[in-house]
């Protein structure tokens, strides 16, 4: 049988083609000479595209020294083949991590080197796997090494297997004294026998007694599990917190109940198990039984007018009103006791009661004291009568006792009606809790009015007189002056502070409200447009939503910049940028619209404006995008042309003329003087209609003014309109000089540890979305309390902090966590609030925060804090 001959070339053809992993052959100056089929798949390139990239092109920089490295070893024959891992960058800019082996091939006749033969494994997914198992470590020991909380894991048998490190500040001993061994002596024997009657594979949270060290016992509330396979050796997960100082608050707490003749009560209505607490016993002279007791065994230690009573109060804490009476209680020897009894009601997820909480307290000696204290009132109805002010005494409780005749007027409420009833209804349920809480002087300036029982309310000037018997103070006089005319004569200085103050809070109001739900359309929308694979028809959708919430957004930022100028509240900050760069961001804004219209826009800019000028770049721009702007709107043909130069300078300044020149239809002589009044609308030339809010040019005209210089329409006979205004800036005094540089940075790629603060949840699928698509890592809480247990317990570099949450709000959270982080390891805070006013920033930064975004939030102010954050770091 004649044997075939073998075409090796065409053999090492199919090898390499075929070949699953990836073989290159590279010149040593670094370019590819050939590439297989399988590591083109792998970055994703053509042959021919990599063809034109050298071998540094598509390698990670960090990697690219490694690279130099494995190459002199082999040009220089120190070895002759090299193998190690690293990462590529493929086509869509993805990170690859490889197994590369790299080996020289020299000239047989000058020993040159000619090329290299490098064989790709692609390694990505155990690279992952390994960084995900690391992680999950580090999470474990991070948490162990920190958890205030014992962890400990023992086997079935009590042998300690692990223990976390806080073992030695708590119960003094070392994890190293405590692994290895059985430590059940350590448990008090009384809760040993109890845990070893229980059955553990259920999980238990219960309490437990452990002695420290030195010997004395510490109280334990622990929760128990049981883990791993019943068939192979299973252990015991305990996670106990020590509680020594809450059980004694607890001792203190019932021998208080003992003092003040106070008792709780939990009654399972479901069950109808009612549990008390040892001073109920006391007071209704019960036996304490190991059985629980019922609703019918306290019904059966009551008259029946009491039970009655009870029940119908039962009935109405069902139907959602409280539980808060008194009544009187005859006890088996038939003394007289005062009872007051308060409970508040659990519902289950259907609303319905199962649940009632409540203290039941003797006040048997304070209803003594009240008949008392209307004996002694009763002396002084002479005086009450006839006084020509309404007065109205109160007992500490803030239930009216007595009140006078001009009382009874002023109210319109009869006596009779009035006692026993709360005074809160006739001054308020804010005010009353002033005087309760002892601060008097301040509720008698918060009293100014008395409310009729019409609806009515009547102005007055209050004080309040303490009831003293036996040096109590038992209640209260409220003593109040009919002062309605007087006020009259101070209700026009009164109303202007009142609309001033008003307007300042619909504006914070009008800003929060509207910008918090808008957050959500632009941020989504923002969101929306960079998911891939949308087609035509959802992208035009998308941008039309995108468009329609921009405009919104500029309607409300012109109403409130205005309200902010006209009152004086607007600051300009003195930064340094390069006005050329402004000047051209402006114009390439209005260059969409102008495409469309078919204009020709124009630049001309003096070569001698300096560079940079320090002053309010925002402001600069909000002039010229709103002058720019109006002039490509209302025009149809012809074009557009700016102008900037430098129209007067010295050694500290310069003032510079910005001219903006049109040629649409021109403004009527008459109404250019109209055009910078606040509200004012030139009609649309086509479709006459007004656009916009017509504050644009009056916020233009004051910010001008504000940077000291002036706005107005140039004569010409020429068709069009010619805007010109001057603006002065200072210049660069050579403090600053790397700055701007350093603002005009682009974004770095780092990934961050990021956690974010917001209790709204489309505010906080937004701002997670914009983030986690940049490839940083995101954390949610949502309020306060739980930002600061989030950052005491994890190492953040970022935290979005919204500004008003439940519990704890973001000025507060901010201060606490600032107050207890040592300021190396704090992190940077970053304030989202949905109030635009002046101060919010000062607010923020006071409050010690770092940053500052406003709601509706967009990817691009995102972007700029998180720059400003790594340059304030260096990164």
């Amino acid at each position: 049988m004649q044997v075939q001959k073998v075409d090796h070339h065409e053999l090492f053809e199919q090898i390499y083609n075929q070949a699953p992993i990836g073989i290159a052959l590279v010149a040593p100056t670094g370019q590819w000479m050939k590439v297989n089929p399988a590591f083109c798949c792998m970055l994703g390139y053509t042959s021919d595209e990599l063809m034109d990239l050298t071998y540094q092109d598509i390698t990670h920089p960090d990697d690219s020294s490694q690279d130099m490295i494995c190459s002199y070893e082999l040009f220089e024959g120190k070895s002759k083949e090299n193998q190690y891992e690293k990462r590529y960058i493929n086509k869509n800019g993805d990170i690859l991590w490889c197994s590369i082996h790299v080996s020289l091939v020299r000239s047989e006749i000058t020993d040159e080197p000619l090329y290299s033969v490098c064989h790709i494994v692609d390694i990505s997914n155990r690279k992952l796997s390994e960084q995900k198992l690391l992680h999950s470590e580090e999470v474990f020991k991070l948490i162990t090494d920190h958890a205030q909380e014992i962890i400990y894991i023992a086997d079935l048998e009590g042998v300690c297997r692990f223990c976390s490190p806080s073992v030695q500040q708590i119960l003094g001993y070392s994890p190293e004294e405590v692994i290895g061994r059985n430590n059940n002596a350590s448990f008090h024997p009384q809760d040993l026998e109890r845990i070893s009657q229980m059955d553990l594979t259920k999980g238990n949270l219960l309490n437990i007694r452990v002695r420290h060290k030195d010997g004395h016992y510490l109280w334990f509330e622990t929760t128990y599990k049981v883990f791993g396979d019943a068939e192979h050796e299973q252990q015991i997960l305990t996670i106990g917190r020590d509680i020594s100082e809450r059980k004694k608050q607890e001792d203190i707490s019932a021998e208080a109940e003992r003092i003040a003749l106070i008792g709780s009560w939990e009654w399972d209505m479901v069950k109808d198990h009612i549990t008390f607490s040892d001073q109920i016993f006391e007071i209704f002279e019960l036996e304490r039984t190991c059985k629980p007791y019922r609703i019918s065994d306290v019904f059966d230690v009551m008259n029946s007018e009491d039970i009655a009573s009870i029940q119908k109060h039962i009935t109405g804490v069902k139907q959602g009103e409280p539980l808060d009476f008194e009544y009187k209680h005859i006890s088996s020897d038939g003394n007289e006791k005062y009872l007051h009894l308060r409970g508040l009601i659990t519902l289950d997820e259907n609303r319905q009661p199962i649940q009632l909480n409540g203290t039941l307290q003797d006040i048997t000696e304070r209803k003594r004291i009240e008949f008392k204290l209307q004996e002694s009132v009763e002396r002084y109805t002479s005086l009450k009568k006839y006084n020509h002010d309404a007065i109205i005494s109160f007992n500490m409780d803030g239930n009216i006792m007595n009140a006078n005749p001009v009382a009874v007027k002023m109210t319109g409420c009869p006596v009779a009606e009035m006692i026993d009833t709360s005074i809160s209804r006739f001054i308020g349920a804010s005010n009353l809790g002033l005087i309760l809480g002892s601060n008097y002087e301040m509720a008698e300036k918060e009293i100014n009015a008395v409310r009729h029982t019409d609806g009515s309310e009547t102005e007055v000037l209050a004080t309040l007189a303490p009831i003293i018997v036996n040096q109590s103070n038992v209640g209260f006089y409220l003593i109040a002056k009919d002062i309605t005319e007087q006020k009259k004569l101070l209700v026009a200085k009164e109303t202007a502070e009142r609309m001033n103050k008003a307007k300042s809070e619909f504006l914070a109001m009008m800003s929060h409200e509207i910008r918090t739900p808008m957050n959500g359309v632009i941020g989504m929308t923002d969101l929306l447009l960079d998911t891939p694979g949308l087609s035509g028809e959802q992208k035009e959708y998308i941008e039309i939503i995108q468009k329609s919430g921009d405009s919104l957004l500029a309607i409300i930022n012109d109403i409130l910049d205005f309200s902010k100028i006209e009152s004086g509240k607007t600051d300009l900050v003195e930064d340094p940028f390069d006005l050329v760069e402004i000047v051209t961001e402006t114009v390439q804004i209005v260059k969409p619209l102008a495409r469309e219209k078919k204009l020709d826009v124009r630049m001309c800019i003096e070569d001698a404006i300096p560079t940079p000028v320090y002053g309010d770049a925002y402001r600069l721009k909000q002039v010229l995008t709103n002058i720019i702007g109006n002039a490509v709107k209302f025009t149809l043909e012809g074009g557009v042309e700016v102008k900037v130069g430098v129209k007067e300078q010295c050694s500290n300044n310069v003032q510079l003329y910005f001219q903006v020149k049109d040629s649409g239809i021109g403004i009527p002589a008459q109404r250019k003087q109209q055009l910078f009044e606040p509200f004012y609308q030139l009609d649309n030339f086509m479709t006459r209609k007004p656009q916009g809010t017509g504050l644009g040019l009056a916020i233009s005209k004051k910010l001008v003014e504000l940077m000291q210089g002036e706005i107005w329409i140039e004569e010409s006979d020429e068709p069009g309109t010619i805007f010109i205004f001057t603006a002065r800036f200072k210049l660069n005094n050579g403090e600053e000089n790397n700055r701007l540089d350093q603002l005009q940075k682009k974004s770095r790629t780092s990934a961050l540890r990021i956690l974010i603060a917001e209790d709204n949840e489309v505010n906080q699928l937004v701002l997670s979305r914009i983030v986690e698509k940049k490839g940083h890592f995101v954390d949610h809480v949502a309020d306060g309390v739980e930002a600061v247990e989030a950052v005491k317990h994890n190492s953040y570099d970022i935290v979005f902090m919204d500004v008003h949450m439940p519990r704890l709000n973001g000025f507060e959270a901010t201060k606490v966590i600032k107050n207890s982080l040592h300021p190396e390891s704090c992190p940077y805070i970053i304030a989202v609030t949905a109030n635009a006013l002046r101060g919010d920033m000062d607010k923020c930064l006071k409050a010690g925060m770092d940053a500052y975004v406003s709601k509706p939030i967009k990817i691009e102010s995102i972007m700029q804090v998180l720059e400003t954050y790594y340059i304030k770091n260096n990164l």
